[in-house]
């Protein structure tokens, strides 16, 4: 069986697993991998395995001696023992394809144990899978870990994963597949800003436009686990799911836990293909943005020096450029004069704000922007009267010994009814007192030693990441007004089940636009544009001290979620001026980069990248040419553009302001105007490209693509 069978709702290829039910056990996946046209392998013949496939949960029981997909064990208080029901020989009770699901419930009587494993074809053509165990039998079951995991192709030998810290997240690592288990695992209570993000395997040399791929990622916003396994005699596999800490799962008769999802994405071109699966999902979920404004935060103009009449200017300057929603970010609080105290009294500081936050609020709103206003609702310092009148509301391993502080906070409890319920009515309190548009969530550290007092320090991660989706949830129901943004000490907690839930995430705190250009190139990898904040900072940067221009800083942020991280009380009337051009220019070009396919041409200068976006009809794109330091030729590079239509005629023109085009130009390219061009077919520019010179460093030039209708 070939599934997901053919569905003309989900046009274009789609992830496939070929599945055999013949035998007896669980079912056998016998390959994983991309079909043209969603219903059929390309060529139209199944598949034909060239080994024993893969049990849909693989157990010893088959004779397998790789990691078992379900780990756990009973515990027998009659006895004293435990270890008991460790391995499992699960029968099929049903096996249903039921449009885009496929069900397996399988039962294994003498451990008292039965699964439901799911595989769902989502929008976009990626799989995700997820399982639940339940407990039948009367002792408690502990499990220890469960995994979703499927087979790879043996010709799909190199794995990509990413590493980060602080300012620089989301950095590419390769290495080759061998024998053995390979696993990366996050225990920081969410993803961390060094998170695998997810494992992609692919043939030899895969890049953005080439090459057969195959990737997992982990949608859980806790502990996660990535696994790739080969095997002597069984193969290579890849999966993942939640890291669980020692008995954080204790399942009591009739009890169930139910695995995060796990997206599975296979493409035939590249990690281009395999990023517009992931972005096309993204853009059919509900909270997806139907539009997303431009911002203006403030942290990097006043951090915490809050005043009126300094924050009133900083408005005033954004509506004159063209600034849709201002931010009020870190400060506002009481107690909150620096990153020591305050955390947890969500109250207006009255000594900053005598007259409440209103009067910055309306001040905002007439010159026609939205407000927002940032929190960062599960932490506390512990210089703050919510710690001191509740010391015990923190997660720790146990009564008498806290975990180490980091950035003078600690992580409050979220498991804990009480501290829920608190931070719902703080948090919704202020969210019904004002007019606020937008919220920027905070999440400064990792958790720690994350125990529950509810449970004698016994950890608690899994049950903190469940009560930090519940009160999102809870306040975005109960303010479906407020856009949310997800933001972990920069670029951290990105992943898929954070993306159902909220309209931005926050790249990096890095915001020099040079450094800036790795990290948000990357982080397409599984993001889309729209949801990524990539803002404008000051001239000379305040992660780095680099200097950069006020163009190169610009056309950096074009593509993302575009906003401003600037005091712009400091800036000159002709840098207002210019800054103004590019956020009109980005909100004429907003429609195309927010919806269209994400394209990162191979270039043949190391000092060179080459990035776009192409128009979901293949009408119209927008390619950057990136010159990040001097080049060691005057060769040039050809850009060429994947996706266009190879039957059409496209003419390309210079985009952006006149001081981005540099003297030395290409024939191929106009000197001004839309038309003024020759026209280029869509095969030439995919096949070959056109040229591009060599540019000055730290320079941007941008390239307009459109269809002439012949």
């Amino acid at each position: 069986m070939l599934f997901p069978l053919g569905n003309p709702s989900t046009p274009g290829p789609r992830t496939c697993v070929e599945i055999d039910t013949s035998g007896e056990g669980m079912p056998r996946v016998l390959w994983t991998g991309p079909a043209a046209d969603g219903s059929a392998r390309p060529g139209g013949f199944p598949v034909v395995a060239n080994g024993p496939g893969m049990p849909l949960l693989g157990e010893q029981s088959h004779g397998r001696l790789t990691r078992p997909h379900l780990r756990g064990h009973r515990l027998d208080p009659a006895v004293a023992s435990a270890g008991r029901s460790w391995t499992t020989h699960f029968e099929p009770v049903s096996v249903e394809a039921v449009g885009d699901v496929l069900a397996v419930h399988a039962t294994d009587k003498d451990a008292g144990l039965e699964v439901l494993l799911e595989l769902e074809s989502v929008a976009g053509g990626s799989l995700r899978g997820r399982c639940t165990v339940t407990n039948t039998a009367t002792h408690a079951y502990v499990v220890d870990g469960l995994e979703v995991v499927l087979p790879v192709e043996d010709h799909l030998v190199e794995a990509l994963d990413f590493t980060g810290r602080h300012e620089r997240e989301r950095s590419p690592q390769r290495h080759t597949v061998t024998d053995g288990l390979w696993l990366r695992e996050g225990r920081g209570g969410r993803p961390g800003l060094d998170a695998a993000t997810m494992v992609v395997l692919g043939t030899p040399g895969f890049s953005g436009p080439q090459g057969s791929v195959l990737g997992c990622h982990v949608a859980w916003s806790g502990n996660y686990v990535l696994r790739v396994e080969r095997d002597a005699a069984t193969g290579t596999t890849i999966g993942g799911g939640e890291l669980l800490m020692p008995g954080e799962v204790v399942l009591a008769e009739g009890g169930h836990y139910t695995s995060p999802w796990v997206f599975f994405g296979a493409a035939d071109d590249g990690l281009d293909g395999l990023a517009a699966s992931w972005h096309t999902w993204q853009r059919s979920l509900a909270a997806h943005p139907a539009h997303q404004p431009v911002v203006l935060n403030v942290w990097e103009a006043v951090f915490f020096d809050h005043d009126l009449h300094r924050l009133s200017g900083i408005a005033d300057r954004a509506a004159r450029v063209g600034v849709e929603r201002f931010v009020l970010d870190d400060g506002w609080f009481r107690h909150r004069r620096d990153d020591t105290a305050g955390l947890g009294d969500w109250w207006v500081d009255d000594a900053v704000w005598p007259d409440g936050l209103d009067p910055l609020i309306d001040h905002v709103r007439e010159l026609g922007m939205e407000f927002g206003l940032w929190f960062e609702p599960e932490m506390v310092n512990p210089d703050s009267d919510l710690f001191r009148e509740h010391p015990d509301w923190i997660l720790s391993a146990g009564p008498h010994r806290a975990p180490r502080e980091h950035r003078y906070q600690q992580v409050l409890d979220l498991t804990r009814p009480e501290v829920f319920d608190f931070l719902f009515e703080r948090v919704s309190a202020i969210l019904s007192a004002h007019p606020i548009d937008y919220v920027k969530w905070d999440h400064n550290r990792d958790l720690l030693e994350a125990g529950t007092g509810q449970r004698g320090g016994a950890p608690a991660a899994h049950e903190q990441a469940l009560a930090f989706h519940r009160l999102l949830d809870a306040l975005a129901e109960a303010h479906p007004e407020v856009a949310w943004e997800s933001c972990a000490s920069g670029g951290g907690r990105i992943d898929l089940s954070v993306l159902e839930r909220v309209q931005r995430v926050w790249t990096s705190d890095m915001t020099d636009a040079l450094a800036r250009q790795q990290i948000q190139r990357w982080s397409t990898q599984l993001v889309a544009p729209e949801y990524l904040g990539a803002h404008v900072s000051s001239p000379v940067s305040h992660t780095t001290g680099r200097t950069l221009d006020l163009d190169f800083r610009c056309a950096t942020g074009l593509f993302g979620a575009f906003g401003i991280e600037w005091d712009l009380t400091q800036a000159s009337e002709e840098d207002l001026d210019r800054l103004a051009d590019w956020i009109t220019l980005h909100q004429r070009l907003r429609p195309l980069l927010h919806t269209g396919r994400v394209v990162r041409p191979e270039s043949s200068d190391p000092a060179v990248l080459l990035h776009g976006v192409v128009a979901a009809d293949r009408s119209a794109a927008l390619v950057a040419h990136v010159q990040l330091d001097e080049s060691t030729h005057n060769r040039g590079v050809a850009v060429r553009v994947p996706g266009l239509d190879p039957e059409a005629s496209y003419r390309l023109s210079w985009e952006g302001p006149v001081t981005l085009r540099h003297v030395s130009m290409s024939a191929a390219l106009p000197q001004e105007g839309p038309t003024a061009g020759v026209e280029v077919s869509g095969q030439v520019l995919v096949a070959r490209g056109f040229w591009m010179p060599r540019r000055m460093p730290q320079t941007v030039t941008l390239v307009t693509v459109e269809r002439t209708g012949q």
